[in-house]
């Protein structure tokens, strides 16, 4: 990262592939470019971006997943609950999108990623209401909705809870934010207090 222009992180760049040349290393071109912080980039299933902070004129860093591994969760979900799946018991399939919407967010829990858990979750909500209304399917809409929320849900609510198996999605895994640590985390060069004399 440069305080500077364009040129200025071109430059760097190229002291970093010189400086990794001699241990039979390089740069890849395919993964390696040169980007404003405003337009952001991805990195390791997140997209970090400078944007401004809702409500307020200042402007933060910040770190959310990307839109290529929001789009593979919600995949999975959607293979979990194809057609082909429905032999299975509800209960089975909510264990099982419980357990995958939960590895997915604790990998993305020190990002912004409540609001994006909460949309995960409804794209699972929705997933597990369609395949739950066709496979006690009773005539052509199949089951109704006071049916499906008086047979699967969690009394009062709209939380799908079948044979002590309940619904918890993404949203369960807390946010927590990584906090600066640096001046915290003992190196080699961090100095050491002088000891008085005795």
């Amino acid at each position: 990262m440069v305080s500077g222009e364009r040129r200025h992180a071109g430059a760097l760049r190229e002291e970093a592939a010189a400086a990794l040349a001699p241990l039979g290393l390089r740069l890849a071109e395919e993964k390696t470019r040169v980007v404003h912080i405003d337009e952001g980039f991805d990195f390791l299933a997140f997209t970090i971006r400078r944007m401004r902070k809702r409500g307020t004129q200042k402007q933060y860093v910040y770190t959310v997943p990307s839109r290529k591994a929001i789009q593979a969760i919600k995949d999975k979900v959607s293979a979990k609950t194809y057609r082909s799946t429905r032999h299975q018991s509800p209960e089975t399939l909510i264990q099982s999108i419980n357990r995958a919407l939960a590895g997915w967010a604790n990998y993305f829990r020190h990002g912004v990623s409540k609001a994006v858990f909460s949309k995960i979750d409804s794209h699972a909500w929705g997933r597990i209401m369609r395949w739950i209304r066709h496979k006690y399917k009773q005539g052509r809409s199949g089951i109704g909705m006071p049916e499906l929320r008086r047979r699967f849900c969690v009394p009062g609510t709209w939380t799908f809870a079948v044979n002590g198996v309940r619904f918890t999605g993404a949203s369960a895994v807390p946010v927590t934010r990584y906090r600066y640590r640096g001046s915290n985390i003992p190196t080699p060069w961090t100095p050491q207090p002088v000891s008085a004399p005795s």
